[in-house]
């Protein structure tokens, strides 16, 4: 078997990270695509002063979640060619993991302002609490507590190589 070189080792970890990103990009803009809508559905005028901040802050996570998950659509469009796909890669990792904590700011504040509409707010802030703990906890804790789990059984299997690392 032979091994990748660097720069097929940086392709394969820029395709890798592009599907992943189209998982993430189609549900920030799904929810986007309601948060947008939300306002001019019947019932909005009913929403408190506290609902209204509350969809700001999703509406506003979502926008930059978007913006964060296409931005190395651009990056790669102004890289073009230049033999830069370990910079491209770096900058798309920290826009996929930026892009994804909005996406939770986004999500959480979403299930708030839809359980305090419907529900008493004690109820609605501990769903909500919750519903960020379950995302923290398949988007975070597990992927960091797994981070190192078989590194002694597979070697050349790292998609995301230590700063200054090409593997």
């Amino acid at each position: 078997m032979s091994k990748e070189t660097e720069k097929q080792r940086w392709q394969r970890n820029f395709a890798d990270l592009l599907q992943e990103l189209r998982v993430a990009q189609t549900g920030v803009q799904i929810l986007f695509a309601f948060l947008l809508t939300l306002p001019f559905s019947a019932g909005f005028d009913d929403t408190t002063g506290f609902q209204k901040d509350v969809y700001v802050v999703a509406l506003i996570a979502a926008a930059a979640a978007t913006a964060m998950i296409i931005s190395p659509v651009a990056f790669h469009r102004a890289l073009f060619r230049q033999g830069r796909k370990p910079e491209l890669v770096r900058f798309a990792h920290l826009m996929a993991s930026g892009g994804l904590a909005f996406m939770l700011v986004s999500m959480v504040s979403a299930v708030l302002l839809i359980t305090d509409f419907i529900l008493d707010r004690p109820i609605a802030f501990l769903l909500s609490a919750i519903t960020g703990l379950w995302f923290l906890t398949f988007w975070a804790i597990l992927p960091f507590a797994r981070r190192n789990w078989g590194e002694d059984d597979v070697d050349d299997d790292d998609d995301d190589p230590a700063p200054g690392r090409c593997d």
